[in-house]
């Protein structure tokens, strides 16, 4: 089956291209061409002038729909990834925040389930945590909070297949140990809730982390100790030019100012935007799935007021912040929503660009920036083709 979308501003690695068209066969782009006349025996998609981008690629997500991927159930994790689906996500890692390890066990049996679903646009499980540092835990439980233990992670990577990302503070006894050990698997190790100062990031980045959990948060920046003066775990990451990071880019999180400085540091190659959002996003719910958050202006807290606890964003609104409120170019915003999490993630050879050959995983924006279709690998996301 072939489908074509024509009429619109196609965002390719070269840059825009204006009056081409977008071909998609089956799941696959085709091609990507300068030419918009009519392929015989397509199905045509008028995209109306609008902009028509790679799909989000979601590396830090805790659900959706009003259910929580730390349910582990397949009911739970359907509902999440089809939420965040109608906002513009093509590809998804879901993320359990600091867990048990039966309660990893079982979402890693529900992620590598739906991993194995033809067209699936679930590419492997995140863990952030549950080997943090206990006075950055932030909206993370607690009681579920440890060192790193060769006992639980060795086991559990020898047992599972999809586990893709795991967060840990590097000053805790036994990081650097597991950051060799996880990522000696494929799996990308990042700091995260942490104190961390210059020389535990270098040591870190020596053994293996190489991205920044929710960059800005749960982590010091720049403080003084008396009447001296150190750096934070931020202008030490700051530091390390091939480090990765992501932002919460809601605009509240980090503020728009902020969300400028990483971009204008960091750079398009080395700045994701993620959502962080909590079951509660892409619903009509007001209650979180942890019983200690509320949610109030736009973003989850903890009851008392102590910490940020995650976001009800959605990967449109991240593009609309970036552009609106942080002012940074369109086409950069898409790729620190598309290509730079693909490549972090090692999956940029299928998804994250609009390019021949690659997964058919599109979206189209109107000129606010508000998504108004979706294709995951190349099939229509139902309800959001709202062109007409």
């Amino acid at each position: 089956m072939l489908t074509q979308i024509i009429n619109g501003k196609i965002l390719t690695p070269q840059g825009w291209l204006k009056d081409g068209s977008v071909l998609i066969s089956d799941n696959k782009i085709l091609e990507v061409t300068n030419c918009d006349l009519a392929v015989v025996g397509a199905t045509l998609i008028d995209a109306k002038g609008m902009y028509i981008v790679p799909g989000g690629v979601e590396i830090h997500v805790h659900g959706g729909g009003g259910r929580d991927f730390m349910e582990g159930t397949e009911d739970a994790f359907r509902a999440a990834v089809a939420a965040h689906m109608q906002h513009g996500t093509t590809s998804i890692f879901p993320t359990l925040s600091s867990s048990t390890i039966p309660m990893i066990r079982e979402a890693a049996a529900t992620t590598e389930k739906l991993m194995a679903e033809k067209d699936s646009p679930v590419l492997g499980l995140h863990l952030e945590g549950h080997y943090f540092n206990m006075k950055m835990a932030g909206g993370q439980l607690p009681e579920n909070i440890k060192n790193p233990d060769p006992e639980e992670y060795i086991p559990l990577l020898e047992e599972t297949h999809c586990i893709k990302r795991w967060d840990a503070a590097p000053e805790l006894p036994g990081a650097m140990q597991f950051g060799k050990y996880i990522t000696s698997k494929g799996v990308l190790a990042s700091v995260g809730h942490t104190q961390a100062e210059y020389e535990d990031i270098q040591t870190a980045y020596e053994a293996g982390y190489t991205h920044a959990t929710h960059f800005y948060n749960a982590m010091p920046g720049f403080h003084k100790r008396r009447e001296y003066k150190y750096e934070g775990t931020v202008e030490s990451i700051y530091l390390i030019d091939d480090m990765t990071v992501e932002v919460v880019a809601d605009g509240i999180h980090v503020p728009p100012t902020i969300l400028r400085l990483v971009y204008k540091i960091k750079g398009v190659e080395r700045t994701c935007l993620i959502t962080d959002a909590l079951a509660c996003a892409a619903s009509d719910s007001q209650t979180a799935f942890d019983p200690r958050v509320i949610i109030e202006d736009g973003v989850c807290k903890l009851a008392d007021r102590s910490a940020l606890a995650g976001s009800v964003a959605t990967m449109d609104r991240l593009i609309r912040t970036v552009v609106q409120k942080a002012e940074i170019p369109l086409e950069d915003a898409v790729r620190m929503a598309s290509e730079t999490p693909a490549r972090i993630m090692g999956v940029y050879d299928r998804k994250g660009s609009l390019q021949r050959g690659k997964d058919a995983d599109i979206q189209i924006l109107d000129k606010d920036l508000n998504v108004r279709a979706v294709w995951a690998m190349g099939k229509l996301v139902e309800g959001t083709n709202k062109l007409f």
